[in-house]
Order: C-alpha cells, then structure tokens, then sequence
C-alpha cells in the first residue's frame, strides 16, 4: 500500500464516517432506488453532493465524467453504477490536488533547511497541526525545528511547547508580545547553525493590535527571505473542514495576501462536510498537502487521492 498500512487506512476510513454517511450512503440508496443514469437520477445525485459541501463546481465537474461514461458504457446493475460514481469521484480530484504518495515527507534537494511557514485563522487547529507534523517529520528521521511566532497569545506558545516535547523537536520562542518576525528570524538563524532539516513557523490567526495579520504575515515572509533567501518554501494554510464553503474564502484572502503553497484540512472526523476537501480542490487549484482525522499525534496524514476514494467509499478496516 505504499506509504500507507492498513492501519493508517483504517484510521482515515473511521475518520470519515461522518462524510461517509451524508455522501456516499446517500449516494448508494439513490443507485439501489433508480439503477439507472437518467435525468431524475443526476439532480439527486447533485443534491447529495452540495450537501456534503461538495460545492457546485466540482459536483457538476463529478456530474459530467458520470454522465459521460454512463453514454459510453451500460451499467447493468448497483455495483458497477457505484463504481462509476467512486471512479468519478476519483477523476474529478485526480490533478487538482496533491496525489504524491512515494515519500509525503522527503525535502526538495537545495534547501536546507525545508522552511514551511503554517497559517490559518485562530481556532481551526493550526498549532495542533504543527506539532503533528513536526512529529511526522522528525518521524521520518528528520531533525526539525519549530518557530513559535504567535506571540500575540500566550497560550498558543504553551501549547506550541507541549506539542514540541510530545514530538521530541527543538522550539525556539521569545517573550508575549515579541515581534514574530524577529521569532521567525532567529528560529532560522538558529536551524541553520545546528544542522536541522525542517523548520515549521508558527504565525498569529487574529491580532489584538491595529496591526493587520495580512501585513504582519507579509513582514514574517519577508524577513526570513532575507534571514534565508528563498524561505519560506512553503506556506500552508490550516482549514477547518467544519466550516464549511467559508474556508473557500478564507483560503482566497491568504492566497491574495501571501501566496499558499498548500493547504491542510483538519476536523474531517467531526463532520459531515468533507466533501469541502473536493470543492476545495476544484475551487482554488492549490494542493491539498494533509488532512486532520483525529486528536492523536499520528492522525494527521498526507492527502492522497487514491486513499482518500477508497476510504470514503469502503467501510471497515
């Protein structure tokens, strides 16, 4: 299976149960009731993919490969019909997202150290995030960094800690209220005096200033440039699937505002909406990097589209 066992399959199944239920549930008792791709059967179909926050978009997107396929090929019964919604499904995010599945956590050759700056409003889970993936990455042997950035509320540094001794990385920090690009800047100066292999920075999602997040997220991007020209080499917004299509419009504000290399969607098993992963895809055209499954350090996996299909659409372990 590549990168992923069945146990890490199993997780992703059960983390999607909830969007199990609210799409493909639906969409099985729609075959088994009409059996065959009419119009009737294709409305339905698209009422139960915008419920799961599929969005417009991409269902008409999935509408048209069942469409065309259903022309081309006669469908004699539930099972091959179910297949050609998976195989939709499938083709529709296939391209739009991140579907590397090899090694999720090798670094590009050149940069050394990898920085990825991490952002994303407060609330969406964006330190848990970061200690999860400092976790996968020093995981997979690399010798990782954290910044603690958000000096703008204390606890998030405290937390920021525990995740970094959880996952056993260095995190370099300041005083509440220190200028996070300075944070930013030393936690780079520091990496590349020690040999790391990744740096992850953590940023504020709301300011209790006059200051605006956008510039401030700006000056933080701008000051490791000239701390290490090139960084950050990535930049990955946190979204909370439960949200929703207003993550859509999240996600365009901090793209507008400082480029997004990738996009992370935490919570997928506390709801219904993970079709939002799909509208995401197709809506913004920036790759899906990992998504959230669960409150474990482990749950958060990289995002490959074969996986994800499969997971939503078969059940057990």
């Amino acid at each position: 299976m590549g990168f992923f066992d069945k146990m890490k399959l199993g997780r992703l199944k059960e983390g999607l149960t909830k969007t199990r239920e609210a799409l493909v549930t639906k969409v099985t008792r729609l075959i088994t009731a009409r059996a065959r791709v009419d119009a009737e059967f294709l409305e339905q179909l698209e009422e139960i993919l915008i419920g799961a926050d599929v969005g417009v978009a991409m269902a008409q997107k999935i509408l048209g490969v069942v469409q065309e396929k259903a022309k081309k090929e006669r469908y004699e019964n539930t099972e091959e019909l179910n297949a050609l919604v998976r195989e939709a499904v499938g083709s529709a995010l296939t391209g739009s997202v991140n579907s590397n599945g090899d090694d999720p956590f090798a670094l590009p050759e050149g940069s050394k150290p990898h920085v990825m700056m991490v952002v994303g409003v407060n609330g969406v889970g964006k330190t848990t995030t970061i200690g999860k993936l400092a976790y996968n990455y020093k995981t997979a042997g690399k010798n990782v960094f954290i910044g603690a950035a958000d000096t703008f509320r204390a606890a998030a540094n405290e937390q920021l800690e525990i995740w970094a001794k959880r996952a056993g990385v260095t995190i370099i920090q300041q005083s509440h209220g220190s200028d996070p690009a300075a944070v930013a800047f030393d936690t780079l100066k520091s990496a590349k005096a020690r040999n790391a292999d990744v740096v992850i920075i953590d940023t504020a999602g709301r300011l209790h200033t006059k200051v605006n997040l956008m510039e401030e997220l700006k000056k933080i991007k701008r000051v490791m440039d000239k701390a290490m020209p090139g960084a950050p080499h990535e930049v990955l917004l946190v979204l909370d699937a439960s949200t929703g299509q207003n993550a859509i419009q999240q996600a365009r504000q901090f793209d507008a505002a400082i480029g997004l290399t990738g996009l992370v969607i935490t919570k997928l098993d506390g709801t219904a909406k993970g079709g939002i992963v799909l509208s995401i895809s197709q809506a913004l055209k920036i790759p899906v990097r990992f998504i959230g499954v669960g409150e474990q350090i482990d749950d958060l996996q990289p995002f490959i589209v074969d996986e994800f299909v499969k997971a939503l659409f078969e059940k057990g372990q």
